[in-house]
């Protein structure tokens, strides 16, 4: 799939998060920044993504699309998750859609741990309907098919 180049405006206070992380911590949180950014690419219809801090959490969000955060909480050291708005359908859909491939919390999370693999296409599916949230929630399975 030939993939264009998304413009990421960036907060410079998201580098200063990113170096507040273990070395560990830091590479799965690329990972998923860089997943992000792949689907953004991806996707003719993503011009541009925000990467700022929400919450004090690195955070991406397109104009027609729904906040991402990312992020690793001392109190649950062998995990880090990808968070969506908990009032959106996305987790919801994700369920539906994925079923056990991924581990949720309530609506508002994919959790991994430190040892998982992650299933990449399935995640960047996730990740694409909550850059496209607004285009695609009138729609069921926000558009995709089982």
């Amino acid at each position: 799939m030939k993939t264009k180049k998304t413009t990421i405006n960036r907060n410079p206070k998201v580098d200063e998060k990113f170096k507040s992380y273990s070395k560990e911590i830091k590479t799965k949180l690329n990972h998923l920044r860089n997943l992000i950014i792949e689907t953004a690419n991806e996707n003719d219809s993503i011009d541009e993504i925000e990467e700022t801090l929400k919450w004090g959490e690195p955070s991406y969000i397109a104009k027609k699309g729904s906040t991402i955060r990312i992020d690793w909480k001392p109190k649950t050291p062998e995990q880090y998750a990808i968070y969506f708005k908990c009032t959106s359908k996305l987790v919801v859909t994700f369920r539906e859609l994925y079923g056990d491939t991924f581990k949720y919390e309530k609506n508002r999370a994919i959790l991994f741990d430190m040892n998982d693999t992650i299933p990449e296409q399935q995640l960047k599916d996730c990740i694409d309907m909550a850059l496209t949230y607004h285009s695609v929630k009138h729609k069921p399975l926000l558009g995709r098919r089982e």
